[in-house]
Parts: structure tokens; sequence; C-alpha cells
């Protein structure tokens, strides 16, 4: 009777150990994928708007002497057009702008005739633009900028008795920036500009005597740039 019952049991294990797993037929689940996030790119061919203030002096001078028109102060706004190259982590890029300008100064002194004289000076800037290089360094959608090239306005000088003669120079500027990208093909930027207009000239028939004036403005505006992929 014991041998019968061994018996019994070890065909019982033998039976459980031959018979397949139930969890070697179910289906294996395929592991998940997830893509990593795009990484953001900045080549392209893009077009915005910028606005802005400046602020900055003009230097009279002339045989007489020197004064300065130092409350030369506005705002100024246009459109702006560049292309951006990227290569890793840096952009390089190209950038133009044309702004109408509202800057405007006075300066009065007590020597001399016409704009070196008492009456006073007026000094306007009614058009500024600028064509300059950008280096950028790119963490994903923010991008800080070095940018530098030349910059082209208009000097329009007016003394007290009422003629003007406008000046169109051009000059050179260097600045720097902080660029976001957002909403697929947009971007914002905030940008600072230091501009030197150099020397206009102002003839003996309207300011009474020759004379020169030396222009620069220091510029911070805002941009959105829409870019073309």
């Amino acid at each position: 009777m014991k041998r019968m019952i061994l018996s019994a049991c070890a065909g019982l294990i033998g039976a459980v150990l031959a018979s397949p797993s139930p969890a070697a037929d179910l289906p294996r689940k395929a592991p998940q994928y997830y893509s990593p996030a795009p990484v953001y790119t900045w080549n392209g061919l893009y077009l915005g708007v910028n606005g802005g203030y400046a602020w900055g002096t003009a230097n009279f001078s002339n045989a007489l002497g020197s004064f300065d028109a130092n409350n030369q102060t506005g705002w100024l706004a246009g459109p702006t057009i560049g292309y951006n190259f990227q290569t890793g982590t840096w952009v390089f890029g190209l950038e133009g702008d044309v702004d109408y300008a509202w800057l405007k100064g006075n300066a009065v002194n007590t020597f001399g005739a016409g704009c070196a004289g008492g009456g006073g000076c007026d000094v306007k800037n009614t058009f500024f633009a600028t064509a300059r290089g950008r280096v950028g360094y790119a963490w994903d959608r923010f991008m800080p900028y070095i940018t530098g090239g030349g910059a082209f306005g208009s000097i329009k000088m007016t003394p007290a008795a009422g003629t003007s003669e406008t000046d169109n120079k051009f000059g050179w500027t260097l600045g720097a920036g902080l660029e976001y990208a957002f909403g697929g093909a947009w971007s914002t930027k905030l940008e600072y500009l230091y501009v030197d207009l150099g020397n206009a000239t102002c003839d003996p028939a309207t300011c009474g005597i020759a004379t020169t004036v030396n222009f620069k403005a220091n510029v911070v505006r805002l941009g959105v740039n829409y870019k073309f992929w």
C-alpha cells in the first residue's frame, strides 16, 4: 500500500512538471519606445519687425569751438530680414533692418553764429538702417549672440535761422542680444546696439560757418521674427 501511494505521488509530480506553463502561452508585450524631443534648429530665412528706443550725443565743432546736443533721444521701428546657418551649437547669420526714427536733440551755446551760436541748433535722425553679421550660441530655443557691421542714417541739422541741411552717413555698429524661439517658426529678441555714424557736415550757407556734427547713439529694441523652414 505504501509503495502504491509513493508511485501515485511520483506520477502526479511528473505530470505537473511535464505540463506546459500557462504563462508561457501569454503574448509578450513589446517594449514601449519614446522618441526624444526634437531639437530646435535656427537654420533658415526669416522676416520680422523691430522697435525700440535710442539715446546719444551729437557733437558740433567748427573753427570757433565745439558743443554737444546731449539730449538726443527718440523712438524707432521698422522691418527686419535675415538668414541663419547652424553648425552644432554655433549659429552664424546675416541680418539687415531699415527703421524710421524719431530721434531729436537741441543744443544752445554762447559763441559763434548759426548752428555754432547762441540761437541753438536742432539735430534729427529720421532714418536708421544696419547690415550686420551675427554669431550666436544655441541652447535649443535660447540663443545669446553678438553682432556687428555697417550702420546707415540721416543727420538733419537745423540752426535757429530755420534753414536745414541733411547729410546721409555710413558708419558702424556693434552690440549683443538674446533671441528665444517659441510657437514653431516664431522667435522674439532683445538687442542692444552701439552706433557711430561718423561726421556729418553743415555748409556755411546753412550753419553760418562750416560745421561738423559727430553722431553717436545707443539703441535698445525688441523684435519678433518668423522663420521660413
